[in-house]
């Protein structure tokens, strides 16, 4: 499985927040690009060069190379609505990070783990693929083997805040995706239109 293996924190100081969601990351003391320049006025950046660091960020919050991502962008634009919208739902949808959501895991990364290594189970069924898309309904649960591995149970005990499209069992460990997000349910902060933009041009 092809993955991104860079500095994870370069983008976040590159763009001066913390996109990759750890509360350590050292964006938050030090919001300005890496390098021994950082600190100092850049030169002003072109409207190309914005919209490509929009999709850059986007592509690194969901962990997807740009391949995929391409073929995200274009299952949007064939679909009916604001394409920009339809991409963040596209990808919301997947299935590692909707594991991550419902707290399975402390981190995107874990949840893609526990993803592909046969934990997680889409309606009983085990599904291995991170970028399986589940759909209104859909069921995601663990194995009952899985249920008692420690960083499962760490990240549950852990876990503060649910969106309101996916709604919990407790009794059966398990979340049900009831509905697709609306764009204010999507915390990502990108300019989604800068993106599709990029790709009309």
């Amino acid at each position: 499985m092809a993955r991104n293996t860079g500095p994870k924190h370069k983008l976040c100081r590159a763009v001066g927040q913390a996109i990759c969601g750890s509360p350590k990351c050292p964006s938050h003391k030090r919001p300005y690009p890496p390098g021994q320049h950082g600190p100092t006025k850049r030169k002003k950046v072109s409207e190309y060069g914005m919209q490509l660091q929009e999709k850059q960020k986007l592509k690194f919050i969901y962990g997807v190379l740009e391949k995929q991502f391409r073929s995200y962008y274009e299952e949007a634009a064939r679909q009916k609505g604001k394409t920009g919208e339809t991409l963040l739902r596209l990808l919301n949808s997947r299935l590692d990070y909707l594991v991550y959501q419902a707290g399975f895991a402390r981190t995107l990364a874990g949840a893609r783990q526990l993803v592909t290594h046969g934990h997680v189970l889409v309606n009983g069924n085990k599904v291995d693929i991170a970028s399986f898309q589940v759909r209104p309904g859909n069921v995601i649960s663990l194995r009952e083997k899985s249920q008692g591995v420690a960083a499962v149970k760490d990240a549950l005990e852990g876990i503060s805040f649910r969106p309101n499209y996916l709604e919990w069992n407790d009794a059966a460990q398990s979340a049900t995706y009831t509905r697709y997000p609306e764009r204010d349910e999507m915390p990502q902060t990108v300019q989604e239109s800068m993106i599709v933009e990029f790709y009309s041009r």
